[in-house]
């Protein structure tokens, strides 16, 4: 698909990026090596011909790609070392794809927290809970040296802190990370941990604008491998998903130079020749999505088609090779008299098979997040309802499901999830144990309530 033949639903959605100047200072938050290449490696020239100061912080060194290991390597293994080993490998070569790109090494900084860990460590490795342990690697804490944080647990806190320290010493006025409606878990929790991370240091430090990118979306961007007279647009899937688009054109050689990083990521090419190619493309594509407010409803009756209508939130598919595995048709949120309401529409109910998870997150200002509730409401027809904070199972009768016909309705006082500034929220649908589709994780703003509530619920947590 040329420029300016894409779909109708995309023609104009896409606004230019703001221009750099050498007064910007531009932090890559990438969940692996390569992301940050795929996905801003025109930025980043466009950044350093700009004469701003660029730097790159991967949350993992991308150790945990069975596939790549057995394909570049030629050969199986099941020790953890040879998987520390491809950490090693995969960071060698983002380098060398940085120092092509115009990044000095003194700029880079490897975090070196678990590939496929860092959702579950955001969703349930906090304060007391025993550290999150890599199955690959067999570790649970960071195990490279030359990590600024080597040796730290594998817990949420610990990442939290590290994007803290990089925030107040770097002081970014724009950064690059993964949106949080990417299907890899690692680059959902890049952006809920820099979200979380920036709100901790609001009047702290400058507000730096951000601008996240994707990069894992089924069967997105095609056709498959190097394109460089194509247009990377929206995924089709996101027709109706509110978020605001911006891109940047690439000029031919900013389009050679990052093909040619690309190319230097050979662990990662040797098993699928064609995929990474696919991201250089005329331009590079970023979006935010908004933040949902909830006004409180403060008695009258909830009209949830018209909620639906004004902010669409729909499940997708997480493998490209199973879109009839959709399982959420959509998402809908609102507050009344100090409860939040959730309502989840379902393709369909198939009780011995499907269960749905919805994600409560609360954030208040002054409050440790890893202390606040992290709640997962498991459902499943006809009328199940557990309960979870963290990984415990909690007890929490006020918490109510009302089962119907292809939807479930939760309701839930603000107070059972600390009456929060913020809530971040996201629902899957899982069978055996598997998710098969999700929704992004999204921000919701929750009305103001009264101050004692606010106090008794901090106690008593």
């Amino acid at each position: 698909m040329a420029a300016g033949n894409g779909p109708a639903w995309a023609q104009d959605t896409a606004n230019p990026l703001p221009e750099f100047t050498s007064h910007d200072r531009v932090l890559i938050v990438a969940p692996h090596p390569d992301d940050e290449t795929l996905g801003t490696g025109g930025v980043i020239q466009r950044a350093v011909n700009s004469g701003a100061d660029v730097h790159v912080a991967w949350l993992t060194n991308g150790d945990s790609n069975e596939l790549a290991f057995i394909v570049y390597e030629r050969r199986l293994t099941f020790r953890s070392t040879e998987f520390l080993h491809m950490g090693g490998v995969r960071r060698k070569e983002a380098v060398l794809a940085m120092k092509s790109l115009g990044i000095p090494e003194a700029n880079l900084v490897f975090l070196g927290y678990p590939d496929f860990g860092t959702m579950s460590m955001f969703r349930n490795y906090w304060g007391g809970e025993k550290p999150f342990r890599s199955l690959m690697t067999r570790v649970k804490s960071v195990p490279y040296p030359e990590s600024p944080s080597y040796g730290a647990p594998y817990k949420g806190e610990s990442i939290l802190n590290d994007f803290k320290t990089i925030l107040k010493t770097f002081q970014p006025t724009k950064i690059f990370v993964t949106l949080p409606s990417d299907t890899n878990v690692d680059h959902r929790a890049a952006n809920l941990f820099l979200q979380v991370a920036l709100w901790d240091l609001e009047g702290v430090i400058p507000a730096p604008e951000v601008f996240p990118f994707l990069i894992h979306v089924p069967r997105w961007p095609l056709p498959r491998g190097f394109h460089p007279e194509l247009a990377m647009e929206p995924p089709e899937s996101f027709a109706r998903s509110r978020i605001v688009w911006q891109k940047m054109n690439l000029s031919e050689e900013e389009i050679v130079k990052k093909h040619g990083a690309i190319s230097l990521f050979e662990s990662q090419i040797a098993y699928n020749p064609p995929y990474l190619y696919t991201f250089v493309r005329h331009n590079e594509l970023f979006g935010t999505y908004p933040v949902i407010a909830l006004p409180d409803r403060d008695g009258s009756d909830i009209v949830w088609e018209d909620i639906e209508s004004q902010m669409p939130i729909e499940g997708h598919v997480v493998d490209e090779d199973q879109p009839q595995n959709q399982h959420i048709d959509s998402v809908a949120y609102a507050q009344k008299d100090g409860f939040l309401y959730v309502r989840v529409r379902l393709r369909n109910w198939k009780s011995e098979i499907f269960g749905t998870d919805l994600y409560l997150f609360g954030y208040k200002k002054g409050v440790d997040f890893g202390r606040m509730p992290k709640v997962r409401v498991h459902l499943r027809w006809p009328s199940l309802c557990v309960v979870y904070d963290k990984r415990h199972h909690i007890h929490r009768k006020e918490l109510k499901a009302k089962f119907g016909d292809k939807m479930v309705e939760v309701e839930v006082p603000l107070s059972a999830l600390g009456n929060p500034d913020y809530i971040l929220s996201s629902a899957s649908g899982r069978s055996h144990g598997l998710t098969q589709d999700t929704t992004a994780w999204r921000i919701l703003k929750p009305a103001g309530f009264k101050r004692d509530e606010e106090i008794h619920a901090i106690a008593a947590n």
